[in-house]
C-alpha cells in the first residue's frame, strides 16, 4: 500500500542541493586583484633598493608607535565625548543641545589642519606668557606638540563621531525603550542597556570607516614637529636620496593598518546578534 507523500519529503525530492560556494578569496575579481598584488611585490622587490629598510629599522619602529598611540588614544577619547555629544542633541535640554550641536558643525565644517595649527601655533603661543602655567606640573607636556595634535584629533573624532550617535540613537526604535521603560527599568539602565548598545550596533559600520579615516588623518601632526610614521620616512627620504621605495613602503604600512582595523571592527559586526533588530 502506497503512503502519500507529505509536503516536506516533496520539498526534500524537488530542492536540489545548494551548490558549493566559492571560498571569499577564491572569487575570481580577488585572485586577480591577489596577482597583481603579487606582481608588483616582486617587481619591486627585484627593481628597488631596499638596503636602507635594516638601517632605518628603529626609527620606522619609533614612527609607527607614536601614530598607534595617537589613533587608539584620539579614537577612544573621542568616541567616549561623542557619545553624550550625541545623546544630548536627541534628548536635550537645549542648554547642552545647541552647543553640541554647534560643536560638530564648527568640527565637521572647518579642516583638520586648520584645527590643528589653530591649536599648536594659536593657543600653544599663549601658554608660555602665563606664569602659573610655566610653573606648574603640566609645563613639561605644553611645551611639547603631541599634547596639541592628540587634542586635535581627539576633537575632530569627537565632532564626526557626535553627529554619528546623535543619528545612532534617533534611529533605535522608541517601543524598545518604552518596553524597558514598562519593565521597571531606571533611566540610567535604559541608557546603558538598551539604548546605548543599540546605537553603537547601528552605527559600527560607519564607525569603522571613521576610524580608518583617522588613521589616514594621523600624519597631519608631522607639520607640528611630532615624530610619527610619515615624519620618519619623510627624513628617511631626505638621507637616502629615496624618493619612491619609503613612499611605497609606508603606503605597504598603512595598507596593514588599514586591514587590521577592518578585520576588528568586521569581528565585532559579527558578533552581535542582527535578528529581530
Amino acid at each position: 500500500m502506497n503512503r502519500q507523500d507529505s509536503p516536506d519529503d516533496i520539498a526534500d525530492i524537488e530542492t536540489p542541493p545548494p551548490l558549493p560556494r566559492l571560498s571569499a578569496l577564491m572569487r575570481p575579481h580577488r585572485i586577480a586583484i591577489m596577482a597583481v598584488a603579487l606582481a608588483l611585490v616582486v617587481l619591486m622587490a627585484v627593481k628597488m633598493r631596499w638596503d636602507w629598510l635594516p638601517e632605518y629599522a628603529g626609527m620606522l619602529l619609533a614612527g609607527f608607535w607614536i601614530t598607534a598611540v595617537l589613533l587608539v588614544a584620539s579614537t577612544v577619547l573621542g568616541f567616549l565625548l561623542a557619545v553624550p555629544l550625541g545623546l544630548v542633541q536627541v534628548t536635550g535640554p537645549r542648554i547642552l543641545s545647541w552647543p553640541a550641536r554647534i560643536f560638530c558643525t564648527v568640527i565637521r565644517g572647518t579642516p583638520l589642519l586648520l584645527q590643528l595649527w589653530l591649536l599648536y601655533f594659536g593657543l600653544g603661543s599663549l601658554f608660555p606668557g602665563i606664569p602659573e602655567i610655566r610653573q606648574s606640573f603640566l609645563w613639561p607636556y605644553l611645551r611639547e606638540a603631541w599634547p596639541y595634535g592628540l587634542l586635535a584629533l581627539t576633537l575632530s573624532y569627537a565632532g564626526y563621531e557626535g553627529e554619528v550617535m546623535r543619528g545612532a540613537f534617533a534611529g533605535v526604535p522608541n517601543g524598545e525603550l518604552e518596553a524597558a521603560r514598562a519593565y521597571g527599568m531606571s533611566r540610567w539602565k535604559v541608557l546603558t542597556r538598551i539604548w546605548l548598545p543599540r546605537a553603537i550596533h547601528r552605527a559600527l559600520p560607519t564607525l569603522a570607516g571613521e576610524t580608518v579615516v583617522q588613521l589616514k588623518s594621523t600624519p597631519l601632526v608631522a607639520t607640528i614637529t611630532v615624530i610619527d610614521l610619515y615624519a620618519v620616512v619623510g627624513d628617511i627620504r631626505q638621507s637616502t636620496y629615496l624618493t619612491y621605495e619609503p613612499l611605497l613602503f609606508l603606503a605597504f604600512l598603512y595598507l596593514c593598518l588599514t586591514g587590521i582595523l577592518v578585520t576588528i571592527f568586521r569581528h565585532y559586526e559579527n558578533k552581535i546578534p542582527t535578528r529581530g533588530m
